[in-house]
């Protein structure tokens, strides 16, 4: 089985910091693995040891996430190989770019069964990309899948809704947009993190792939963090109805 499995590189969150004026400086931010898409990779990953094939890492955007140590930090986690979409074109992409880059990126490598994509972006969580993906590709397309198993030609996914969990089978090929629930990410040993330095990468541009400059439809006019609300540490002490009653009254009066 040939999986590919699609990560968005974001700010460390870690790094953020807030400016006087509320704003948010991402300037000393590092960029890093969005950490639903950790999921997805650990996904990947476990699959291709439980079955024979190959698993690829894949992530588009601007010409920063081609970075040694991030490149270092996706390979250790089980992908063999990584292609990265790394063109300044490529900032502030809506979902729907995101998708068409990644769809050009896709036929771009050729052969695969099973795309895996996070639920959403550590970032932005639209939670559209792999469903708009697997409908530009026009194969077979499920979300919030929780556990995933494959065998010949098929991959039999549960999805854990509200009162029940489904569980439904996918013909292959397919795009799969996984939850945080479906496993643990795995931390990297020292030895897959020196092997990973041997394991290829290749970085393409817009043309290489025969994609055209995005429209600019998202402008980011400014990123402030909410404001700051001190605890008002009221106190209401006993257990007498009374006294239940005033705290429902307080509590009834700070929703409304």
């Amino acid at each position: 089985m040939n999986i590919i499995t699609c990560f968005k590189v974001v700010p460390e969150e870690q790094d953020i910091t807030i400016k006087p004026n509320g704003e948010l400086s991402f300037e000393n931010a590092k960029m890093t693995i969005s950490n639903y898409d950790l999921n997805s990779i650990e996904a990947g990953a476990q699959l291709i040891e439980s079955i024979s094939g190959t698993l690829i890492g894949l992530s588009v955007g601007a010409l920063n996430i081609d970075d040694s140590k991030l490149k270092k930090n996706v390979l250790s986690r089980g992908p063999e190989s990584l292609y990265l979409l790394a063109d300044d074109n490529l900032v502030n992409m809506d979902t729907h770019q995101t998708a068409l880059a990644l769809k050009a990126a896709v036929e771009k490598i050729g052969d695969y069964d099973l795309i895996l994509c996070g639920e959403g972006s550590a970032d932005l969580y639209a939670q559209q990309v792999g469903a708009q993906l697997g409908e530009l590709l026009n194969v077979p397309t499920i979300n919030s899948i929780s556990k995933i198993t494959a065998s010949e030609g098929k991959v039999v996914v549960e999805r854990t809704l509200e009162e029940e969990v489904e569980t439904i089978e996918l013909a292959l090929p397919a795009v799969v947009s996984v939850t945080s629930d479906i496993n643990l990410p795995r931390i990297a040993s020292m030895k897959q993190i020196l092997a990973a330095g041997k394991r290829p990468s290749n970085i393409w541009n817009i043309n290489e792939v025969n994609l055209s400059k995005p429209e600019k439809t998202i402008e980011v006019l400014e990123s402030k963090a909410p404001p700051q609300v001190d605890r008002k540490q009221d106190i209401i002490e006993g257990d007498s109805e009374e006294i239940i009653q005033k705290f429902i009254e307080k509590i009834s009066k700070e929703l409304k």
